[in-house]
Parts: C-alpha cells; sequence; structure tokens
C-alpha cells in the first residue's frame, strides 16, 4: 500500500500544476488572444488564395471560401474545450458527462457554421434550402442541449456523490488523474497526427468523432475504478448509465443529419432521466433509511 501511495504521489504531482496551469486566467488570456490572431490570419490566407497569390503546396492546403475560417476558429474553441475536459475527469463522473454535452452543442454548432462553406460568397439560400435546413436542425438541436444541460446541472446540484474521505478518496481521486494524463497524452498524439496528415496533403481522420471513442473506453474504466471504490448498487448502475449516455454521444456525432440532432437530444434527456431518479430514489439512503415508514 505505501507503494501504491508513493505511485499516486507522483501521479497527482504531475496532473495538478498542469491542471493549474491550464486554468490560470493569464493561460486563458493567451489562449483566447492567439484565436483571434488565427481567425484573422485565416481569413486573410484564404484571400490570399482566392486573388491567387498563393502557389504550389500551400495553396492546394487553402481552402477558398471565407466560411472555413469560421470553421477553424470551432474547431480550435473545440480542441480548447476538449482540454478541459481532460482536466474534469478526476472530478465526478456526472460532471465530466455534463461537460461533455457542452462539447457536443459546440459540434453541433460547429457543423452548422461548416455548412456555411457549401454556400457561395456573397451569401444567398437559393438552391441551397436543403443546406439551410441542415444548417437550421444542427444550430436548434445545439440550442436545445444547451437547454437541457441547465436542467442536468440544476439536477446535478441535488445528487449526493460519495461518502469516501481521507487516504480512500485520495487514491480514488488520484487514480482518476492518471486515467485523465493518459486520456491527455492520446488526445496530444492524435492532435499531431492529424496535423503531420494535413502537412502531407492527405485527408485527416475525424478527429473528435475518434476521440469520442476513446472516451467511451476512458469512461468505463472509471466506472470500473468507481466499483473499486465504491461498490455499491445505486453508483455502479449511476456511473454506468453515464456511460451509457457518452455511448450515445458517439452515435450522434456519426449520425447522418437530423439524426444526429434526435439522438443527441436523446442523450441529454436520457442523462436527465437518470439523475432525476437517482436524487428521487438512491440519493442520501442514510437519511432515507431513518426516515418512519
Amino acid at each position: 500500500m505505501y507503494a501504491m501511495d508513493r505511485f499516486f504521489n507522483g501521479v497527482t504531482y504531475i496532473f495538478d500544476p498542469l491542471h493549474h496551469f491550464w486554468e490560470k486566467d493569464s493561460t486563458q488570456r493567451t489562449v483566447g488572444g492567439a484565436l483571434i490572431v488565427i481567425f484573422v490570419l485565416a481569413l486573410i490566407t484564404i484571400e490570399l488564395n482566392r486573388q491567387g497569390l498563393l502557389s504550389g503546396h500551400l495553396a492546394q492546403l487553402t481552402p477558398t471560401s471565407h466560411y472555413m475560417a469560421i470553421n477553424l476558429a470551432f474547431t480550435l474553441v473545440l480542441v480548447l474545450e476538449v482540454i478541459s475536459l481532460i482536466f474534469t475527469l478526476p472530478c465526478s463522473i456526472s460532471k465530466s458527462v455534463g461537460k461533455q454535452f457542452e462539447i457536443l452543442a459546440l459540434i453541433l454548432l460547429r457543423s452548422a457554421f461548416k455548412g456555411l462553406a457549401e454556400f457561395p460568397e456573397p451569401l444567398t439560400i437559393v438552391g441551397y434550402e436543403k443546406e439551410l435546413l441542415v444548417i437550421l436542425a444542427d444550430g436548434g438541436g445545439a440550442v436545445v442541449i444547451f437547454a437541457l444541460l441547465g436542467v442536468y446541472r440544476m439536477l446535478r446540484q441535488r445528487m449526493q456523490e460519495t461518502g469516501m474521505a481521507g487516504p480512500t478518496l485520495f487514491r480514488f481521486v488520484a487514480a482518476k488523474k492518471l486515467v485523465a494524463l493518459c486520456i491527455l497524452a492520446i488526445f496530444i498524439g492524435m492532435a499531431v497526427q492529424n496535423c503531420l496528415l494535413m502537412a502531407s496533403g492527405r485527408m485527416p481522420h475525424a478527429f473528435f468523432e475518434k476521440f469520442y471513442t476513446v472516451l467511451i473506453f476512458s469512461d468505463i474504466m472509471l466506472v470500473l475504478i468507481a466499483q473499486r471504490f465504491l461498490p455499491e448498487f445505486r453508483a455502479v448502475f449511476r456511473n454506468s448509465g453515464f456511460a451509457l449516455a457518452t455511448l450515445l454521444i458517439r452515435v450522434a456525432l456519426t449520425a447522418p443529419p437530423y439524426n444526429n440532432v434526435l439522438i443527441g437530444i436523446g442523450a441529454a434527456v436520457f442523462a436527465c432521466a437518470l439523475t432525476l431518479v437517482y436524487n428521487t430514489f438512491y440519493s442520501n439512503p442514510e437519511k432515507r433509511a431513518k426516515a418512519p415508514r
């Protein structure tokens, strides 16, 4: 046990400074400023390509639609949100699930803006009615999920998490920090691979869809870790249910238009229903056991 505690101390020593650095106001301001600069440079580069001032490999890599700069900006925002999600994994599973629904809502908004790339410049909807309906569906779905997130957070505030304390709680959280560090390494590796593919002119893989597949396995690992430290049926069922919600999110990301919105909303409704049932019948069981029958 002493050797395991030393290992967990090492994991915490690595994770906590990274988490603190990422959450610092100065870091967030710097990253926000970098997003603005990248967005402006993307617009300038696209315009140069439209005017025929770029040549060779750079011209092939650069799109000719200004709307793709918006897609790039939202992609980078999603990358930042995914990093924040990774750092929330050591928190409760319910909190990390809420963060994943935030990312799903942003992905739907990104998909809506990405659909603008099909439209001509200047913007007109004549002959693009089907594309407009897809944009409206993605945007409307994002708003509904955003609203359901408010309901989910309200229900989460009443949820009793764990009764652990002391060394047991430290080991439990440290084990989840280890999972988060592994996921962060996988995330960086996938990002580097995608950048290399784009630089070589090859088609990059669907980054967020593939990364959500990784998150499914990480959620299962977190469920098993929770089973090790908190083997109560109510906790196991709740955590497994949240893992199913993330699986539905993964399905939504790969579903065709309209179906992706319906599945995403269904996943959010499922998470809200699970939380409501847990709060009503299983939260604070000690108090319920003492209640008069």
